[in-house]
């Protein structure tokens, strides 16, 4: 084992920064800290007096004054029969934090931290706490912090504004700035408003307006109507009712749909038969917010037309916590093994577990996760991708569809 070099202890102490362990809140004195020491043995120092000598040189020993290393050496005296009375290193202590900050060279960003931490317990000391916690981040953010501080005050003296992000009218704060920091404003606003102030059930970046209170963009579906008769937009002809409708305004359509069908593909959107009473909505993937304020869609019969992959079937299971009577279309061993040509291969499969598959679909799943398909099993996943599937195979597949029930029960 090599002896420790400077460079070594400053590693030392660099871990401890790394860790934001010497950038402190409470401005509590760092307890002496021992760092770790590899030193000569007996038999180095007899056989290797001279480089032991130049090692405790390199290492800062009997130096005085500003040259000094800003860590002390703590030396032991040895007795030996050829070189008499010597001392060696036995410790290196860092008796302060200003020595720490010292050895790498990290004074400024400390005081800079120390004038974070003041402001902070000036203007919101309920976020002190989040300062304790990711002192590094926080000197990343210090010339933002103050406009950061801003909008937590903005929003105590304005709980839930109901206004969108870009009419928050603050110096230096416009809806970019805020959508961009929303990750440390969330944490922020969390510690300092109240619990009323802070709708719990919304998290993540995506959610951050509905979080505290502001309004949102809504969200938005794309349908076009199949069937003959009824149109969306009276308008536009028949044959182009292709229109993109705002959450609220899908969940009080009022239309005599009998079947909802949801595809992946815009292609297989706008190419999609005709089908009487039915409404044909363009989906958007991992995700059916939009869909799920919709009631009338649980008296609808609805139908999934996803990728025949792993991934299509997570979204079939997703769909299913919304609309658990949905059924899957063209996603069936049938299909894939009516269209070997197309194959393809998925590179990252879903492996989880499904619930809300039915038999034949988590064993078709159980095939394609494990890789139980094509011509090397256990080599690739394989996967159909919708837009393959023969036009004539889609129309005959919705051609013999049964009624909805409540539609058998008129017939």
């Amino acid at each position: 084992m090599t002896w420790t070099t400077p460079a070594d202890l400053r590693a030392q102490v660099q871990k401890l920064w790394d860790k934001g362990e010497l950038l402190r809140v409470d401005g509590a004195p760092m307890p002496p800290l021992r760092l770790r020491l590899v030193a000569p043995t007996s038999t180095e120092l007899a056989e290797r007096f001279d480089d032991v000598r130049a090692w405790m040189r390199d290492l800062g020993c009997h130096v005085t004054g500003d040259s000094a290393p800003p860590y002390r050496i703590a030396m032991r005296t040895f007795r030996h029969r050829v070189l008499g009375h010597n001392a060696v290193p036995e410790a290196v202590w860092l008796d302060s934090l200003d020595a720490a900050l010292a050895l790498l060279g990290k004074q400024a960003e400390a005081r800079r931290f120390a004038q974070l931490v003041q402001t902070t317990r000036t203007q919101q000391p309920a976020v002190l706490p989040w300062l304790q916690q990711r002192p590094l981040q926080a000197l990343d953010l210090a010339p933002v912090w103050p406009r950061l501080l801003a909008v937590v005050a903005w929003l105590q003296a304005q709980p839930r504004p109901g206004v969108y992000l870009r009419q928050v009218d603050l110096p230096g704060v416009d809806s970019k700035f805020i959508e961009a920091h929303r990750g440390v404003l969330a944490s922020l606003l969390d510690l300092a408003l109240p619990p009323q102030a802070i709708d719990a059930s919304a998290s993540g970046a995506s959610q951050f307006a509905r979080r505290y209170g502001f309004q949102d963009k809504p969200l938005r579906v794309r349908v076009r109507w199949l069937g003959a008769g009824a149109v969306l937009l009276p308008a536009a002809a028949e044959t182009d009712q292709d229109v993109t409708l705002t959450q609220a305004a899908f969940a009080r359509l009022a239309l005599p749909v009998r079947r909802v069908f949801i595809t992946e593909n815009e292609i297989n959107f706008l190419a999609f038969p005709p089908v009487a009473d039915s409404l044909l909505v363009f989906g958007a993937g991992y995700g059916f917010d939009a869909l799920a304020a919709a009631p009338w869609l649980h008296s609808c019969a609805v139908h999934y037309w996803g990728d025949i992959d792993t991934h299509g079937f997570a979204i079939l299971d997703q769909l299913r916590a919304h609309l658990p009577h949905a059924q899957s279309l063209l996603m069936d061993r049938e299909t894939l093994l009516a269209h070997t040509g197309p194959w393809g291969h998925e590179p990252t499969p879903v492996l989880r577990d499904l619930p809300r598959l039915t038999a034949k679909e988590q064993a078709l799943f159980d095939d394609l996760r494990y890789r139980r398909l094509g011509t090397a099993p256990g080599t690739a996943c394989v996967r159909l991708e919708q837009e393959r599937i023969g036009f004539g195979w889609v129309q005959q597949a919705l051609a013999a569809l049964p009624l909805p029930i409540s539609l058998a029960g008129r017939a």
